[in-house]
This record gives structure tokens, C-alpha cells and sequence, in this order.
């Protein structure tokens, strides 16, 4: 698995993972597990690879120059 999240999009998925995760502690009832959500993007910045990405062939990091 090639890295394609580049800094910029891993700041914006951990601030969009932590806001959904969030939701299990302001909402009530069962809305409340839609947070879990915030899982996924979390776990694409740990890991540094988006499976989205690959299959629209986007790369949001900087190419290394030879």
C-alpha cells in the first residue's frame, strides 16, 4: 500500500474523525453510534492510505522528485 494522504488532508480527517466520534457523547438514543464513523478517517491517517483514493487514482501527497 503506496501513502496517498498527504499533511494537509491527514489534519482535516483527524479534526472530522474527532468531531463524529464526538456524537456518542452529545447525542442520545441510537443516533448516538453514527459516531463511530469517526473511526474511519482516524484510521486512514494511521495507516497513511485512503482505499477511496485508489480506486479514483487521487494522491494528496507530494511526489518525491528523482
Amino acid at each position: 500500500m503506496e501513502k496517498n494522504i498527504g499533511n494537509l488532508d491527514k489534519a482535516l480527517r483527524v479534526i472530522i474523525g474527532i468531531a463524529l466520534l464526538s456524537l456518542l457523547f452529545i447525542l442520545e438514543g441510537d443516533a448516538r453510534w453514527w459516531g463511530l464513523i469517526g473511526i474511519v478517517p482516524i484510521l486512514t491517517v494511521v495507516m497513511g492510505w485512503c482505499p477511496a483514493y485508489t480506486l479514483l487514482g487521487v494522491s494528496t501527497c507530494k511526489t518525491k522528485q528523482t
